[in-house]
């Protein structure tokens, strides 16, 4: 049976000031979609695979819109259900050498932010899929959206689906009265394979080693410990997956990720970004990179840096979306780092 994967949370409309301008500075914005469960939706079906994203989305102009861009990529959106609200909005402004990104939300009373459990028939989103995904920025909009994710993971481990969570903390999120430990530990039960940045695994399930994650250089010894720690805490996890960004300015990073499947700890090619176009999508185009490796690599070392090649590409690439193929990924994963013309 051929894979398919179903991912789920919110999509929204992004307004990003034009360039390198910060917000407001001139009366324009550069209008898309994006979030990301929805980005990883796309990756995937850039990468070939059958892909559907499930979402709350108002029945409206800018709904029908949003369908229609995803749609557009191959995306099945057929699972994702009309509900009461409106669309969620994200402002971004893109930062350049010592001046950060800044992103601002404007979502609450979104569709997605007043569903609950029921609203969506489970049993029916999830038919067909082998691969589930969800992260944690669904669970941190209201405590209804919480309990809504749960159901989820919950009905794709009786349905014997794998389930990837990408932890995704977002501190700007997480204010109706309970913690992100409280509600990750619980929903992380489900998970088969989990995704975090550096601070995601300590914010989002309360579980630390000693790493300074703002220092801009990686001990990966303790990302190793760290990836340890999370599996002896979810004893079911299969698979722990951590990116690793040395952020020297806004625009000049190092790239690479480890994984560790309970026996062995591998890490990933670095490559260093210059010049960073959009790096708003990136942990998402892991994220979808690291879905396809482990479902077409037999070797965890070939996913993992798959994963790295494709989220390194997504840097050069305005929007939320990752827009490459497998075969650009595997020639910079081959080595062809050049960005000479392909004629």
């Amino acid at each position: 049976m051929a894979d398919k994967i179903v991912t789920f949370g919110e999509i929204m409309l992004r307004l990003k000031s034009p360039g390198l301008e910060r917000l407001f500075q001139s009366p324009t914005f550069e209008a898309t979609f994006g979030g990301g469960e929805a980005n990883v939706a796309v990756s995937l079906s850039n990468f070939g695979m059958d892909a559907a994203f499930v979402s709350v989305l108002p029945d409206n102009a800018v709904g029908d819109a949003c369908r229609a861009e995803l749609r557009k990529f191959g995306v099945d959106v057929s699972r994702i259900v009309k509900g009461k609200g409106r669309m969620g909005i994200y402002f971004l402004e893109t930062g350049a050498n010592q001046r950060g990104s800044n992103v601002v939300y404007d979502r609450a009373d979104s569709s997605i932010a007043n569903a609950k459990p029921g609203d969506i028939d489970w049993k029916k989103a999830l038919s067909g899929a082998t691969w589930f995904h969800i992260t944690g920025i669904t669970p941190a909009i209201t405590a209804s959206a919480a309990e809504l994710s749960l159901e989820a993971v919950k009905a794709a481990r009786s349905m014997g689906i794998t389930v990837s969570c990408d932890f995704n903390y977002r501190g700007k999120l997480w204010k109706y009265g309970k913690s992100a430990p409280d509600v990750m530990s619980e929903l992380v039960k489900y998970v088969d394979v989990g995704i975090a940045n550096e601070e995601d695994c300590q914010k989002s399930l309360g579980i630390t080693v000693d790493v300074d994650v703002k220092s801009g250089k990686l001990d990966t010894e303790k990302y190793k410990l760290l990836c340890e720690k999370v599996m002896k805490t979810f004893p079911d996890m299969k698979v722990m997956t951590i990116t690793l960004r040395e952020s020297r300015s806004a625009d000049h990073n190092d790239w690479s990720a480890c994984l560790h499947d309970g026996k062995k700890f591998y890490l990933s090619k670095k490559y260093e970004i210059t010049d960073i176009v959009d790096r708003v999508g990136g942990g998402d185009s892991f994220a979808g990179g690291i879905i396809y490796g482990l479902l077409n690599y037999k070797d965890k070392e070939d996913a993992l840096n798959f994963a790295v090649a494709a989220s390194c590409l997504k840097h050069s690439i305005p929007g939320d979306f990752n827009r490459v193929s497998v075969k650009e990924v595997e020639a910079l994963k081959g080595g062809d780092a050049s960005g000479r013309v392909q004629r």
